[in-house]
């Protein structure tokens, strides 16, 4: 006969005490809690150090280091052959008292001013494409078109529209007129045909602005009855302000460094007239063997956008506070 045993159960205040034995044997200490995670986030900081690390390197060979050698470059009298002679601030001296500088400062300053006709152009271009309209799709293409052309080709373009003998220019008023080889007319022209591109590349911006605008803004300003000029003012252009810095900043960016039409429709001819900073420094550089000559223009075509750009920023920031 087999006689069966009862089991043998530990008390419940034994059995509690054991289980929290285990729990803290078994249960991480702080300090190695507090160690791991500090391990975590140096190895996320690692992780990120080494995805900025190439757009640093080239920030700093491609940017930097062209900046620093450039304002380096101008203080020295260099032909790009023989060894650079130190002249201090000669070449800024020598600029100051050039006329053909203050003809490209002032030719600067020209396409600074009809630049700023390309972000409201942009602006209403974009109203007029951001409709549900059948073919829409066509128009856009059409006026996008600028945009993806060279400036060669752009230059090209307006040459042949503006050639007095067979332009289109001349067909349309019945006669031609010399527009780059007149020194009243080139800069003109040629900012005209810059215009062109530049007034598409504002319509793109915009375009993707018009898409981020929150249409329940606009429907209850629909309600309380806004509409047109008041729609657009009080709606429509606040959500697109940082879009609206954008164009400005890239049209006058653009018109400060305008080199490609001017280099394919006038050389900066005729006489000079229509010449800006930057083609007045490569004209130095390439053609006269004037390299530190040449970098002290871009030291000072860099100045004057700088100053742009740091108060158009503050500006900015001013407003978003």
């Amino acid at each position: 006969m087999i006689v069966q045993t009862p089991a043998l159960h530990p008390p419940a205040d034994a059995a509690n005490a054991v289980n929290a034995a285990n729990a803290t044997d078994t249960s991480t200490p702080p300090a190695a809690g507090a160690l791991t995670s500090r391990r975590v986030a140096a190895r996320r900081n690692r992780a990120a150090l080494w995805f900025l690390a190439p757009a640093c390197v080239m920030t700093l060979v491609y940017v930097l280091y062209p900046i620093a050698s450039t304002i380096y470059l101008s203080f020295f009298n260099w032909d790009g052959m023989t060894a650079p002679q130190f002249v201090g601030l000669a070449n800024y001296a020598e600029l100051l008292h050039a006329p053909a500088f203050y003809t490209a400062l002032k030719n600067n300053l020209a396409w600074l001013l009809m630049f700023l006709l390309a972000p409201p152009m942009g602006l209403a271009i974009a109203l007029y494409l951001n409709q549900k309209v059948r073919g829409m799709r066509v128009i856009k293409a059409l006026f996008f078109a600028p945009f993806v052309l060279s400036g060669v080709v752009v230059g090209l373009i307006f040459s042949w529209f503006y050639d007095p003998s067979f332009g289109l220019l001349s067909l349309l008023l019945g006669h031609g007129i010399p527009v780059l080889g007149d020194a009243r007319y080139v800069t003109f022209g040629i900012i005209f045909a810059a215009l062109w591109p530049q007034t598409a590349y504002c319509m793109i911006l915009f375009l993707t602005g018009l898409t981020a605008i929150n249409n329940d803004q606009v429907e209850a300003a629909r309600m309380e009855g806004a509409k047109g000029w008041s729609m657009l003012r009080y709606v429509i252009l606040p959500q697109l302000r940082p879009t609206t810095f954008m164009a400005f900043v890239v049209s006058i960016i653009g018109a400060l460094r305008s080199f490609d039409l001017i280099s394919v429709m006038s050389s900066g001819g005729p006489y000079e007239s229509s010449t800006v900073l930057a083609y007045y420094a490569y004209d130095q550089a390439i053609k006269y063997y004037r390299q530190g000559y040449s970098a002290a223009i871009a030291v000072t075509l860099f100045a004057i956008m700088l100053v742009y750009i740091v108060y158009q920023l503050r500006r900015m920031l001013r407003a978003e506070r």
